[in-house]
């Protein structure tokens, strides 16, 4: 199974590599047979010179050199071309090489995009990052000089294998000899160390997404005295990478001098051997054909310790191709939904779909007489007897029914787990129901397709991510087209313009990808403008002031307040007080709806609601 499956690995990597560098490859098997050819040539040019040149010139009184030095001179241009071929298929083969390694990095990175929630959910980051720095090496390794030299060193042992049995048929019956020795100490070696390095990758990955994760937390580490059992966790793992490493290097090891060995064994009996052949005059032996046959059993048993040696890089870079592939192969989020969501512009009564975002949301719908209809998106949010749970069979949310109408305010509370933002993941289809329906707008949102329904969706999130880039790229991001006035008006409205325009650049302040320059209710007030600019009809707000200071708060709150105004909103929090104001306040527990209503309903309900606002019952 395993053979199989390497060797499926290994033509799909072929085909890869052939699809865009046909032509590339044809140019360099060129030049490795005119480097390999030479190669020989200079071996069998050894017999000539012993044979036809020195010793004649023994027996001569006063030996003429000219044509020997037109022998030596042939035989440097011959040289000076397999050294220019050599140069010229190595430079071939880095363009190969890293234009391979481009297309695949674009392959996983695409997938990657494309991959649900549920797959980053159950993989480590440092796992995932393993693929494009460790596995995407080997297959560097690989491609830019283990394919050359396989090719080279293949062609040299064929030539060099054909010149001996043109040389002498019985010092080659004893090559072959030797190289079924050597194929059984080849098979017997590789074969245990190809599985440990298949297993050294795989832990390699689980060391680099330990040290991700360790990195990440430091400050927790730090503050919980977690050095020492952080020190043991790395340990262990480390002590199984070094174990896989170990046994996989420990076999790779000994092929070398095995090898090596074995060759010096064929020198001795070819020296021997043909040593006697010639005295006895058997076979046509003469001294110029015993010293040629030394130097070509030489290049014949070199290149295949060599060719032996890539062995280990193959397996190395199939276990990183797989790994690879094993990405590219997950399967993609699936999308079904038909129903196109649409920037729309109206005129009067009229809505139609617009070339440039007008700040309108509609979606198409197409009667059954052909007729096209645009129907502006309210923001109507209706959940019916919702069932999900993330592992099969085991459901946290139960019977969930809720509605939302235009321009209301939904507020989830209760305690960690209850499921307050599972449920805004599943309006956004992040995650896919077991049982029930979610309505948009009268629409069941499986019918609608996922990145038109994210896009209608702005998220304001407790942990705010902004990327590398300038303060103007960050806000951008919530609309690609975005002119500059849009951007300065959605900061305005977030609250954020004036903290923007004190920066040293402005809306063109650069910024890294933690935002470290920023306060937490600076990055906040970014991410609200983010989520405003799209103008969308619902609006998820996670969290979005559990972790900063109240005054700020109150800054993002009014920020808030401004976004939230016409729309349709879900708001999560843990500070009770930012959601007395809600039309409807949906108390959770254990994943089941135990109470709703207006905050003074709930209150004189005196439930779980009183308890939490109270303090009697404090969220966790």
């Amino acid at each position: 199974m395993r053979r199989k499956l390497d060797k499926g690995t290994a033509k799909r990597l072929a085909k890869i590599i052939l699809k865009n560098y046909k032509i590339h490859l044809i140019f360099v098997v060129i030049f490795i047979i005119i480097s390999s050819a030479t190669s020989v040539a200079s071996s069998l040019f050894l017999e000539k010179l012993v044979d036809d040149y020195i010793a004649p010139m023994l027996q001569t009184e006063n030996p003429m050199f000219t044509e020997l030095a037109y022998a030596l001179l042939t035989m440097i241009a011959i040289y000076l071309a397999g050294v220019l071929c050599t140069y010229l298929y190595n430079r071939i083969m880095i363009v190969v090489g890293q234009g391979t390694l481009r297309d695949v990095r674009n392959k996983m990175f695409e997938k990657m995009q494309s991959l649900p929630i549920r797959y980053f959910d159950t993989h480590l980051n440092g796992d995932i990052m393993s693929h494009y720095t460790n596995d995407i090496d080997t297959l560097r390794e690989l491609i830019s000089r283990g394919i050359p030299q396989i090719l080279n060193l293949s062609i040299t042992i064929t030539m060099t294998f054909v010149a001996m049995l043109t040389t002498s048929l019985y010092l080659t019956g004893i090559v072959v000899v030797i190289t079924i020795l050597i194929i059984m100490a080849i098979k017997r070696i590789t074969g245990n160390s190809g599985k440990y390095f298949m297993k050294q990758q795989q832990s390699l990955g689980k060391v680099d997404g330990y040290i991700e994760e360790m990195i990440a937390g430091q400050k927790v580490i730090k503050v919980f005295n977690h050095e020492e059992e952080a020190k043991k966790n790395f340990e262990k793992l480390n002590t199984e990478l070094f174990e896989d490493a170990k046994k996989a290097n420990s076999y790779a090891n000994i092929l070398m001098p095995t090898l090596s060995n074995l060759g010096n064994l064929l020198y001795v009996l070819v020296g021997f051997i043909g040593g006697i052949l010639f005295f006895n005059n058997i076979g046509g032996i003469t001294l110029g054909v015993i010293v040629a046959f030394v130097n070509l059993s030489k290049s014949y048993t070199m290149p295949i310790a060599q060719l032996s040696q890539q062995v280990n890089s193959i397996i190395m870079a199939m276990a990183g191709a797989k790994r690879i592939f094993d990405l590219i192969d997950e399967e993609p989020e699936f999308d079904e939904g038909y129903v196109k969501l649409v920037n729309a512009e109206i005129n009067g009564e009229e809505i139609k779909e617009a070339d440039h975002y007008t700040g309108k949301w509609a979606w198409k719908h197409l009667h059954h007489d052909g007729r096209l209809e645009y129907i502006e998106l309210k923001g109507h949010i209706e959940l019916t007897d919702v069932d999900f749970g993330y592992d099969e069979g085991k459901l946290i949310l139960h019977n969930i029914s809720l509605y939302a109408k235009p321009g209301q305010k939904i507020a989830f509370v209760g305690a960690t787990g209850a499921g307050k933002t599972t449920i805004t993941n599943l309006i956004n289809r992040f995650y896919d129901i077991e049982d029930g329906k979610i309505r948009y707008d009268g629409i069941n949102i499986n019918k609608i397709n996922k990145k038109d329904l994210r896009k209608s969706l702005g998220m304001v999130l407790q942990d705010v991510y902004l990327f590398t880039g300038t303060i103007r790229d960050n806000i951008r991001y919530g609309k690609e087209d975005a002119t500059d006035e849009e951007i300065t008006e959605a900061a305005k409205l977030a609250n954020a313009h004036n903290f923007i325009m004190n920066l040293p650049q402005g809306y063109d302040t650069i910024i890294d990808g933690s935002g470290s320059s920023l306060s937490q209710g600076q990055k906040q007030l970014l991410s609200i403008a983010r989520a405003a600019i799209n103008n969308p009809p619902v609006m998820i707000l996670d969290e979005a002031t559990s972790s900063i200071d109240t005054r700020t708060e109150k800054i993002v709150q009014d920020g808030m307040d401004k976004l939230m105004e016409g729309r349709t909103v879900f708001v999560i929090a843990h500070r009770l007080s930012t959601v007395r104001n809600s039309k409807a306040i949906i108390v959770l527990d254990n994943g089941r709806i135990i109470e709703r209503g207006e905050h003074d309903e709930l209150i004189a309900q005196k439930g779980m609601y009183y308890r939490l606002y109270t303090g009697a019952f404090e969220l966790e």
